[in-house]
Formats: C-alpha cells, structure tokens, sequence
C-alpha cells in the first residue's frame, strides 16, 4: 500500500499508512474480540465446522473477528490530536467534494450517518437479538439503523462520552454470542445509540453491492458504497454499476494489473 502511494499524486494530499501491529496498545488485555479470540469457545463457534449446527455458516465468518473491522471503533485513540473526522471504508467512491462535512452540526451528537430504516429490515431488531433481556430492557427494537461507510465523528463528544468503553461493555456481554451473531455494526448500533445525527442521504448512496439503485440518486451521491457481495473489482459485480467505479481506476496501471482486478 505504501508503494501504491508513493507511485502516485494526489494533489498535495497527505497520505498517512498505519499497521494494525504498530499500536502495541491493541491487546488482548483491552480489546475484547482479541480476548475472545484466545477463547476456545469462540473459536470452535467461529473456525470449527462441527460448531454450532444451529447457527448459520456466515454468522460464524472468521472475519467478522477481524481486528480490521473493529479499529473504527478506536479512532479516538488512533488520533487523540484530532476532533473531527470523516471515516470511509474501503468499498467506496467518492465523486463530490466533502469538505462540507466538517461544518455540519451534529448537535451534540457523536456520529453523523445515514440512516437506513425505509424499509423494516433495517431496523434493530433485524440486527439485535431482541429476546435477550439485556437487549429488550435498552433499546427500542424499531429504532432506525445507520450505515457504516461515510461518518462523520466528533472525536470530542466520543471521548467525552466514552463510545469505545460502550462498545467494549456490549462486546464483553455477547462473548457467548446471545445479543447479536453478525458483524462490527449491531455493536456499533449499540455503542452509538442516542448518539447519531441523521445526514442527508446524499451523502451516503448504499447498496451499489447488492440491490436496484435509482441512477439519478447515484449520480446526486457524494459517495457511493458497493456494501454487500458484489463487489465492483469482481467478476459477480453489478455490471451497471461498474462504471461509477471504474471512472477513478487506472487499469494500465503495473500494479491494477498485478491484481487482476479486469
């Protein structure tokens, strides 16, 4: 990654590249899915195919254990200098200035997202097991969800608020995996309830990975994101949706090419 960086201009921009190994920090000893990690439960639930037969294969995705799809969660710590950010996955195009963002008012809040509760299957209790106690007794099952993939975070209301100790706290109550089964958002749903600000979704155009997009609201987007299987580098990509992606990729590139990205 660094080479790709060092290979090409981006106009004055400053790139800076972390390694998951250079925050000694990241342990065991405070990050609870590493601590699980070293469970033996937890990895017979997650890397043993005679775990649990009553629990669908992609609930026990190694990868959903991974460190990377957790770090969002310590951005406060990652840059304890900064009080503002605009965090960005990695499956997604940027194609309108974002500068706007950083003078949004979040009202107090601690994330701005977009929200994602048109249709019901977005709401907590899609998300959330809410026969749980635990669950029933906090959080109202038809609250609206948010996307990860284009936030903007105030690092200052997070510190203040102790988000990543909230999250920390849930993670350590589904060690035995009762709240939730899937992925790094329903904890982020959790962490961050009571504490988002609704975004105008333009911001934020979802599902150019897997469902129908208007193309009109495409091309109104300021970031698109390919969220769900078909990624646009893949061949099972959604073809109409390929070309969005592939206005900003150089395919003659040596190191694209390495890739075999086409």
């Amino acid at each position: 990654m660094k080479a790709w960086f060092a290979m090409n201009n981006y106009r004055g921009v400053t790139v800076e590249i972390q390694k998951v190994e250079d925050f000694t920090w990241l342990n065991a000893s405070y990050v609870p899915v590493l601590k699980q990690l070293q469970n033996a439960a937890t990895q017979k639930f997650y890397f043993s195919g005679s775990g649990n037969r009553g629990t669908p294969i992609k609930f026990r995705n190694p990868k959903y254990l991974s460190m990377l799809n957790h770090l969002r969660f310590y951005i406060p710590e990652i840059y304890p200098e900064l009080q503002k950010v605009v965090f960005l996955d990695d499956d997604i195009v940027v194609q309108k200035d974002l500068s706007e963002l950083f003078t949004i008012n979040l009202n107090g809040n601690v994330m701005g997202a977009v929200e994602t509760c048109m249709e019901t299957f977005h709401r907590f209790h899609k998300y959330l097991n809410h026969s749980h106690p635990l669950i029933r007794a906090h959080f109202d099952p038809d609250a609206c969800g948010w996307a990860f993939g284009m936030n903007v975070l105030d690092l200052v209301e997070w510190r203040n608020k102790n988000v990543t100790g909230i999250y920390h706290y849930w993670q350590e109550r589904n060690a035995d995996h009762t709240l939730w089964k899937l992925g790094s958002l329903p904890p982020g749903l959790l962490a961050f309830y009571g504490l988002v600000e609704a975004l105008d979704p333009k911001w934020h155009v979802l599902g150019l990975g897997y469902t129908t997009v208007d193309l009109a609201t495409i091309k109104e987007g300021a970031v698109l994101h390919y969220n769900g299987n078909m990624k646009p580098w893949l061949k099972i990509g959604m073809e109409k949706y390929k070309s969005f992606w592939d206005n900003y990729v150089d395919y003659s590139h040596p190191l694209i090419q390495q890739c075999f990205m086409r």
